[in-house]
């Protein structure tokens, strides 16, 4: 399905070649243009994106004819996401910090921190209800007659261990850093994006007395993206460690019985990007099939290793060559990383509705609606707790009592697929919040 949205994004450019395109604003895709005028184009084989897709169909073929060896490459994916986990912090203080310290004023930081958030709410609460009415119509949960109490869930245990910590009050402690170095160090990144907004409103009230350090702040940061670039050539090897791992452990067969709600969330997040999203994108006259196509490289990352902080780092990049302001594209992404999982959102109101299907227990409407309302809290600050997945589903479950805990432990088999899908959404759905905030700022400036 990821695949299928790409292809269909290249066909929709090519039938929009010989007619008017809409302008996202007089700076977007000016760079790219030009680079592509002076830059020869590569041999296919040498872009990034066939290698990638190579990596996925070798990975395939491996996890599938030889498992054993296939469950012993997860290093190649692990190495890359060490690296890139390595520099993604640095790109996201110095992104911020020099944003908001050209930024002009105090007041257009907050304005960008509500808009955000305001932004965030809406969508992820859309990608909710949208579940919620698909996974309610098409029932794909009915007629398995699992009975709970006969699950073993002990493969759990861990998981609810940390959902058991995961609240509301820990999650805000866990924004404060216990020391500046502790903040790069934890693997969370809203400590990383509360230090560097604290430097950049100190820059912003230095003045020109910070222009020193704000100059050389941006030279690291240059100097961050060329290693990155160096890292990059490594991911058709992630891409292949990731696949055949998760093949050769899971096999394809170890989730048929789970087949139809699988392909029911794909096709749910797809209609999502490309009805919801292409819809808001269009009234700020943004071209969603153009997004697809300008990031498919980082979507196929990102869908591949399962992990958004795979391609971070060139999103943000592209994004401000794509014509957003560098401000903007600091703030939103990081925070969209905790604040704005659409394909997350969805995910877990499907399927905690699937398993309560599966168990034979039937939910009234305003069950449901509490189990929006509570998954609105248990979700804040889960991106950067391991097993994400579960735990998340788990300290829902824990609150909402209607479906037993146990339950979950149906989707371990698919959850690794799920995932991909899951991160695909979320990141086009953090692109699309960076171009409409970054539209909205240019519309306030004119």
């Amino acid at each position: 399905m990821v695949y299928f949205i790409v292809i269909i994004s290249e066909l929709r450019i090519c039938i929009l070649n010989n007619n008017q395109e809409m302008e996202y604003d007089q700076r977007t895709l000016s760079t790219s243009i030009e680079l592509e005028k002076v830059i020869p184009k590569k041999p296919f084989w040498k872009t990034l994106i066939f290698q990638m897709v190579l990596g996925l169909l070798l990975g395939l073929l491996v996890g599938h004819f030889f498992p054993l060896f296939a469950t012993e490459l997860s290093p190649l994916s692990a190495a890359f996401m060490k690296l890139i986990k390595a520099v993604v912090g640095l790109i996201i203080f110095c992104t911020i910090a020099v944003g908001i310290a050209r930024i002009g004023s105090q007041a257009s930081v907050g304005r960008i921190a509500l808009k955000s958030i305001l932004y965030f709410e809406i969508m992820t609460t859309l990608a909710m209800i949208v579940g919620l009415v698909i996974v309610n119509t098409v029932k794909p949960g009915e007629k398995m007659n699992i009975d709970p109490t006969k699950l073993d869930s002990s493969s759990l245990t861990n998981f609810s261990h940390t959902a058991e910590s995961h609240t509301i009050v820990g999650w805000l402690m866990t924004i404060i850093p216990d020391t500046f170095v502790s903040a790069f160090t934890n693997g969370n990144i809203l400590p990383i994006l509360f230090i560097a907004i604290l430097f950049g409103v100190a820059f912003l009230k230095m003045g020109h007395a910070a222009e020193p350090i704000v100059h050389l702040i941006e030279k690291l940061s240059e100097a961050i993206f060329i290693i990155v670039g160096m890292i990059m050539k490594l991911a058709p090897l992630a891409v292949f460690g990731a696949i055949s791992y998760t093949i050769g452990k899971y096999g394809v067969e170890s989730f048929i019985p789970l087949i139809k709600f699988l392909l029911l969330f794909y096709v749910c997040c797809s209609a999502f990007i490309l009805i919801v999203l292409g819809s808001v994108s269009y009234l700020y006259q943004i071209n969603i099939f153009k997004l697809i196509r300008y990031f498919k490289e980082e979507l196929i990352l990102a869908f591949s290793t399962a992990s958004s902080e795979a391609a971070l780092p060139n999103v943000m990049k592209k994004l401000e060559q794509y014509g957003c302001k560098k401000h903007v594209v600091g703030f939103v992404i990081p925070a969209g990383f905790s604040f704005n999982l659409d394909g997350s959102s969805m995910y877990f109101i499907m399927a905690i509705i699937f398993l309560a299907q599966a168990c034979n227990i039937n939910l009234t409407l305003i069950q449901e609606i509490s189990l929006i309302l509570i998954f609105m809290i248990t979700s804040k600050g889960i991106a950067g707790v391991a097993g994400s997945g579960f735990v998340t589903l788990i300290a829902t479950l824990s609150i909402f009592p209607y479906v037993p805990v146990a339950a979950v432990v149906l989707l371990l088999g698919i959850d690794r697929f799920m995932d991909s899908m899951r991160t695909f959404t979320n990141l086009i759905g953090n692109i699309v919040a960076v171009c409409i905030v970054d539209k909205s700022e240019s519309k306030k400036a004119n």
